[in-house]
């Protein structure tokens, strides 16, 4: 016995030694000796189950997951090709098992496995079992994996018994364990039914979970991806011998991922609110769904906007280096799960790009070999196996094109902005900067929970019903920022841990109001020792705010986080404003603004940095602002601090806290001060290479501030404006319509619109500094002459040895004040100094104005009908600047004039002439719209009737006052109309807009009228409202426009509006065929470019189509012309509705600077949600993404009726920049009919 234990060991001895004379890892034999028996009964294994293999070559039931039996041997070869280098990682990992058997094997016993968290054991083993599949001839890892997967066999349960409420760890033990059992079936004949049947076990166990558990119903959450994902996989392995049970675990899992796929949907900016680390957990868990269900139930999900978006998740949040993460929300230093997997997922079935292999290459050759930042051996591996089955070695690697430079992405449906200088090396020039305004939940949710979209839904969502669970991996951050200037954190989150304010710096106050776990700092709502309390009376209606962000030269960004606080600290307002003026200056200011009832009487700041040590002796900045200082290799990074008041105290801390399953330092300064009624708080961080010589507050007025700052030799004078909400505010104090604004030289940078260059009027400042001089020398000529005088008079009375003495006393006395004077003028003079260039900079600016005025924008949206102008309301609407106005309400109705306005279209023009000659003099005088664009007090003047009947009447006695006919709209039309509402709906609107005013009477009225008889009224409408007019043409692709006319609906919307008749009223005038208006001395010009239309419509063989070309070309053309002069004005803007729909961000930067505003990134977010989600729809048109308005081009049979529309509208075909699409297709149809 002894011999043969001996020959089983040396036996095992040589083979391990074969195997790791090329790995690098270090073997512990004493731990192999209870494997002895494996081998034998491997070998006797390998002979009885021959016949039963031959039996099942018939129907080979697995693998099955992610690849059929047939897949195998392609996957083989792989690895030893294309593949190679993960297959290389797959082995070092499994070498490494191997290396250390007591650690990576579960505990014989089953009361240690379940003592502590275990997901370790079940992680390690897909990539051991894809090992195994593709390199079937390596016994001893076979073994290894063997005896893994017996010792969780043996187990009773997999739960952890510390944590019986949390299935997390059972989850990863069934997904793994399943997906090993898949790979290693034909491996493993006489244990295949014991390990189906633990699997079967477990998934039922995991269903009944899911019946009582949170996870089971709640979306958005790594524990229900987790779990679910578990429950599928279980359900796919075990339901291929028993399908009855399995199919309702399928379903189950089905409905609630479907769900969630389709919310994910709606996040278009491919966030995940549970921050990088943990949502790297729910990524890892959504991949594989994704896989998996169109697999197995041919479900597709690849065109999901949140998949499409995705990538930048892990691009734009990833520090210089690619080894470190941003830490908003719950985070660890880096991710928990991947990200290569979630990376090459993209590549290959979303992306088709080579950008995710190269950040997932990046990623893995710069993985931390030691330090905090070293992935756990819990997770290291876990998706080795993914990366390996999806890496779609045919896409070339390829950097993402805007490689290289450190650029700004904001993720508005986050509400987290980032500065990237991923990838760059730690230079001057490399610096990573985010601020975190987030939304509890994410936009989407709070969408869901709070607007009334809940109706586009067959299942509701509410607080109550547990759908949204944001408690475990959210956090009190809003406001909170990170920096790492040189790619070195300066300032960083203190990472997964306790949820308190202080922990993410942002501000907390005192006095204490209620129960808090940072006595006697009172901080954001919600924040625990431990879990969010995100069930709070106010945590559910947290809602956070991006004021702006934009990079324009200085990137500059802001956030309101007011809301954050508690309502009894009465709290007006908590903003930050951080401005980035080069790499490594970064200005911080922190404006509170309490009612005068407040009890806070105090605030404190807190930054922090796990890494390096802030000096325990205090920095101080020209003895002067306290401050600290980081040393790193001799590099001093520093920062100080003040407030308006000048005053600026300092404490260093350090703390430990509850960090995952560990302890974690952190050391942090703290910033307390006295809080008045408005105080604004200044910090400035700097690294090594850059000068600060000055800086402090010059304004600090209500609506905003001013702080002049020298960086470099270069004086710097920085705007802000804190009234952020009132657009009049802003254009007061800035001169735009922006939130702030630098100058520094001759240049004066807008932020979030650009830079220009302003003549300096003072080239030299010598008046101003010598004055000092003047003074001293004039006084001390006059005492000089006095003395003089006095020793004259005196002569007789005193020695002149004395008035010697006397003499010399004096001229010393003024030598000392000339040093004196010298001193003061090295400070003083340079502040007049800077305050005359200021004012010089703003008397140049204010005289550009003049020369081009600025003035607060009035728009006004015109479009045929049918062309998509109302997608535009997501730019305006729920916005402090704007108050949407839709012109289709009976209170808005134009008043009777002597010209007929028709609800389509209108060949006449109303110039400029027709106002001075006192034309349609009603409308300026009494039309609602335009009143309410002179002044919104005239909307309260608008009469609401009490009843339906009164407003019907009053309607039907206007419309019987009026000397025209007006057609009556069919009868689906006036349906259609009903729907929408009705007089009591009107009336609601007209108040909803009155009490918004109430909250922001500045808002600038937003025109949008929906007949086309506007389109060519635009110079009156200038002439009434002056320069402050922006006009707004929409435009569409005219064969898509007459798609939708004739083929979009049924009936057509052609025939619903009467359209030939209308145009036959419109050119023709009456019965006898007379054309209208060609006398030029009877009424409204006629548009000559109609001209062609009028011939159409005499052409007997005229049809829809041809009519309808005629018709765009026409308006198109005339409303486009620039024989007003309305574009040599900046007062015309014509926007093309597929640019909006198709590239969403763009189209609305270009409007919003044509309004002389920023770009809001809450408007961004609605835009994108608009163009992206399918889920708003345009009247007559359905609903509206990128594919469906161009889904006319792939129906041939239709595109044959459409023959003739590029002949007759091309000549604006070059001008719009509107592709030839027709020819291409018919060259097509031709091919598919050969």
């Amino acid at each position: 016995m002894a011999l043969m234990f001996m020959g089983h060991t040396l036996f095992l001895a040589l083979m391990m030694f074969a195997v790791f004379t090329f790995e690098e890892s270090v073997s512990n034999y004493s731990d192999w000796v209870t494997f002895t028996e494996n081998v034998d009964r491997y070998k006797k294994q390998q002979l009885e189950g021959l016949s039963a293999e031959q039996k099942l070559k018939k129907q080979v039931l697995h693998p099955c997951l992610y690849f059929d039996a047939e897949d195998v041997q392609a996957l083989r070869q792989k690895a030893h090709t294309s593949h190679s280098h993960l297959f290389r990682a797959i082995r070092s990992a499994v070498s490494v098992m191997l290396s250390n058997p007591s650690y990576y094997l579960p505990p014989p016993k089953h009361v240690d496995f379940a003592a502590k968290w275990n997901e370790i054991y079940g992680n390690n083993l897909p990539p051991l079992a894809i090992y195994c599949l593709l390199c079937p001839e390596d016994k001893l890892r076979l073994i290894f994996a063997l005896e893994l997967m017996d010792r969780m066999a043996g187990y009773k349960k997999w739960l952890v018994e510390n944590a019986p409420g949390d299935e997390v760890p059972l989850g990863h033990s069934l997904t793994v364990f399943a997906i090993a059992f898949d790979f290693l079936y034909n491996s493993r004949n006489e244990r295949r039914q014991k390990y189906l049947e633990k699997i079967w076990s477990v998934s039922e166990e995991m269903y009944e979970y899911s019946k009582v558990r949170s996870w089971g119903k709640q979306l958005l959450h790594n524990h229900q991806a987790t779990n679910m994902l578990a429950l599928l996989i279980g359900a796919l392995v075990a339901g291929v011998d028993k399908g009855s049970q399995a199919n309702i675990w399928k379903t189950t899992v089905v409905d609630v991922m479907e769900k969630t796929m389709f919310l994910l949907n709606h996040v278009v900016d491919g966030s995940l609110d549970e921050g990088v680390a943990y949502g790297s957990y729910t990524a890892k868990s959504s991949t594989q769904s994704v896989v998996l269900a169109q697999a197995h139930f041919g479900i597709n999900n690849l065109e999901n906007n949140w998949l499409k978006t995705h990538f930048w998740f892990y691009y734009a949040t990833c520090l210089p280096g690619f080894q470190r993460t941003v830490g908003v929300a719950d985070s660890n230093y880096n991710w928990f799960y991947g990200p290569e997997s979630q990376l090459v997922f993209l590549i290959r079935f979303i992306m088709k790009n080579g950008a995710g292999n190269w950040l997932a290459q990046q990623i893995r050759k710069h993985r931390p070999k030691d330090g905090p930042m070293v992935p756990s051996t819990a997770q290291r591996w876990s998706t080795l196996h993914t990366d390996f089955i999806w890496y779609a070695a045919e896409i070339t690697t390829s950097a993402p094109p805007d490689y290289g430079t450190c650029k700004m992405h904001v993720f508005p449906n986050w509400g987290v902005v980032y500065l990237m200088g991923l990838g760059l090396p730690n230079s001057q020039t490399n610096t990573f900067m985010s601020f975190s305004q987030k939304i509890s939940g994410g936009t989407c949710c709070t969408t869901i929970l709070v607007q009334p979209i809940k109706r586009y839904y067959a299942w509701r969502f509410d607080w109550a019903e547990g759908r949204f669970q944001p408690g475990d991996m959210n956090s009190p951050d809003q406001t909170s920022f990170t920096f790492a200037p040189n790619g070195q954190v300066f300032v960083s989150e203190a990472l997964y841990g306790p949820k308190l304010s202080h922990l993410k710096h942002v501000l907390v106050f005192a006095l204490l109001l209620q129960a808090s776990a940072t006595k006697p700092w009172e901080g954001q709502l919600g924040e625990c020792a431990q879990w969010l309390k995100w069930i709070g009376d106010e945590v559910g209606g947290l809602n956070g705010e991006i004021i702006t962000a934009s990079q324009a030269g200085d990137m500059i960004v802001s956030g309101e986080g007011g809301a954050a606080y508690t309502s009894a600290m009465k709290l007006k307002s908590v903003s930050a404003f951080l401005l980035l003026l080069n790499s490594q200056t970064l200005l911080v200011v922190d404006h509170i603004e309490k009612e005068e009832d407040s009890p806070v009487n105090s605030v404190s700041a807190f930054f922090h940095n796990l890494d390096i040590d802030f000096k325990y002796i205090p920095y101080k900045f020209k003895n002067k602002y306290q401050g600290a200082m980081m040393d790193v290799w001799d590099a001093h990074y520093k920062m100080f601090w003040f407030e308006s008041s000048w005053s600026s105290p300092v404490e260093i801390q350090e703390a430990e806290q509850a960090a995952e399953f560990k302890k974690r330092w952190t050391q942090f300064v703290n910033v307390p001060f006295q809080k008045n009624t408005l105080t604004r708080i200044v910090y400035l961080f700097y690294g090594p290479y850059v000068n600060v010589s000055n800086c402090r507050l010059i304004d600090n007025a209500n609506p905003g501030f001013q702080i002049s700052l020298s960086v470099n030799n270069t004086e710097n004078t920085i705007s802000v404006v804190t009234e952020y909400q009132n657009l009049k505010t802003r254009f007061d104090y800035l001169g735009f319509g922006g939130f702030a604004k630098v100058v520094h030289e001759n240049k004066v940078t807008k932020l979030g619109l650009g830079t220009e260059s302003v003549e300096k009027q003072i080239k030299n400042n010598r008046v101003v500094i010598p004055f000092g001089f003047k003074v001293s020398i004039i006084a001390g000529l006059i005492l000089g002459v006095s003395l003089v005088i006095l020793a004259f008079q005196w002569r007789f009375h005193i020695l002149r040895k004395k008035l010697r003495w006397i003499l010399i006393l004096v001229v010393t006395l003024w030598l000392i004040e000339l040093v004196d004077v010298w001193s003061m003028c090295t400070q003083h003079c340079a502040k007049w100094s800077s305050d005359v260039t200021r004012l010089e900079h703003d008397k140049g600016n204010k005289q550009q104005l003049e020369g081009n005025p600025v003035v607060l924008p009035d728009v006004i949206i015109t479009s045929l009908p049918a062309s998509g102008a109302e997608i535009l309301k997501q730019l305006f609407f729920n916005s402090s600047d704007f108050l949407y106005i839709r012109n289709t309400t009976p209170y808005l109705e134009i008043p009777q004039t002597e010209f007929e306005i028709d609800s389509f279209i209108r060949s006449c023009e109303w110039k400029v002439s027709d106002v001075q000659s006192g034309h349609f003099r009603l409308i300026p005088r009494v039309w609602p719209p335009v009143l309410l664009v002179r002044g919104t007090k005239h909307l309260q003047n608008i009469h609401l009737y009490g009843s339906r009947s009164k407003i019907a009447q009053h309607s039907a006695i206007s419309k019987g006052q009026r000397k025209r006919s007006k057609k009556r709209e069919s009868l689906s039309e006036a349906k259609k109309q009903g729907k929408r509402g009705g007089p009591d709906k009107d009336a609601e609107y007209i108040r909803e807009m009155r009490r918004y005013l109430v909250y922001y009477p500045n808002a600038r009225p937003v025109l949008s009228l929906s007949s086309g008889s506007w389109t060519l009224k635009l110079p009156f409408f200038q002439e009434i409202l002056g320069p402050s007019m922006r006009a707004l043409y929409v435009v569409r692709d005219p064969t898509a426009w007459i798609f939708s006319m004739l083929y979009k609906n049924k009936p057509s919307l052609y025939s619903l509006k009467n359209v030939p008749q209308r145009l036959a009223a419109v050119v023709l005038k009456g019965e006898n065929g007379r054309k209208e208006n060609v006398v030029l001395n009877e009424g409204p010009p006629y548009a000559f470019e109609y001209e062609s239309l009028r011939k159409e419509l005499s052409n007997s063989n005229s049809n829809a189509v041809s009519v309808l070309s005629y018709l765009w070309l026409a308006n198109t053309a005339a409303s486009t012309e620039n024989k007003w002069g309305l574009a040599s004005q900046t007062n015309y803007q014509l926007v093309k509705f597929e640019d909006i729909v198709s590239f969403p961000q763009k189209t609305a930067e270009t409007i919003f600077a044509f309004l002389g505003i920023p770009l809001p990134p809450a408007s961004l977010n609605q835009i994108l949600f608009a163009t992206s989600t399918s889920l708003f729809y345009l009247p007559y048109e359905g609903e509206i993404s990128p594919s469906s308005i161009h889904a006319w081009k792939q129906n041939i049979a239709q595109m044959k009726r459409l023959d003739g529309i590029e002949d007759i509208c091309c000549t604006l075909y070059g001008p719009l920049r509107i592709p030839k699409v027709y020819r291409i297709n018919a060259a097509r149809s031709a091919e598919i009919c050969l």
